[in-house]
């Protein structure tokens, strides 16, 4: 099934031993990584167990307090971007398309869609990472929280990730886009 109508699952076991092994390799507690991440325990918990489904923001909050790009997370290493599950949050799902790694820098390329009527507030990201968005459909307002970018089909916006960010349609159509996100290393 194509990207556009993709329907992988938007749970996997696999998340939650990999944030397990990665929580324990930095020496953080279950406590410590979940204040780092602005989280709950229980949250955190049940992701490391699989009992939880995790949202995009989620993700994204523990992703960046341990420094590691979001498809460190959702993705096996060595496997393909389409073994990734999809991850949604309160107006975005995201289906990794492909992983660009360079010496400076790993490049995740999702296909994303933004429900209208409902913003998504994501947490800062680590520390130099940049969004770069391609609209195909609907109006998009996405960017720092404090001053959101708009764009339209065939338009593109960049900002900075490593501060909140937002995500909205803006209009009555579901945003359909192309999310390149850069992470140096």
């Amino acid at each position: 099934m194509s990207a556009q109508g993709s329907s992988r699952p938007t749970a996997d076991a696999a998340v939650g031993e990999r944030l397990r092994r990665m929580r324990e390799a930095r020496g953080y507690s279950l406590s410590a990584l979940a204040r780092a991440a602005g989280i709950g325990k229980a949250t955190l918990s049940g992701l490391e167990h699989g009992t939880r489904n995790p949202t995009l923001e989620t993700l994204y909050a523990v992703a960046g307090a341990l420094g590691v790009p979001l498809t460190a997370l959702v993705l096996k290493p060595g496997d393909p971007p389409a073994a990734a599950v999809d991850v949604r949050g309160a107006a975005v799902t995201a289906t990794l398309l492909e992983v660009f790694d360079e010496p400076g820098a790993t490049f995740e390329l999702f296909w994303m869609r933004v429900r209208p009527g409902v913003a998504q507030h994501s947490p800062a990201h680590a520390r130099g990472v940049t969004e770069h968005i391609t609209v195909y459909g609907g109006v998009l307002r996405a960017g720092p929280e404090d001053a959101p970018l708009a764009a339209g089909p065939g338009e593109h916006v960049t900002f900075p990730a490593d501060v909140p960010h937002v995500y909205e349609a803006g209009g009555p159509d579901e945003v359909v886009a192309n999310l390149l996100i850069r992470s140096p290393r």
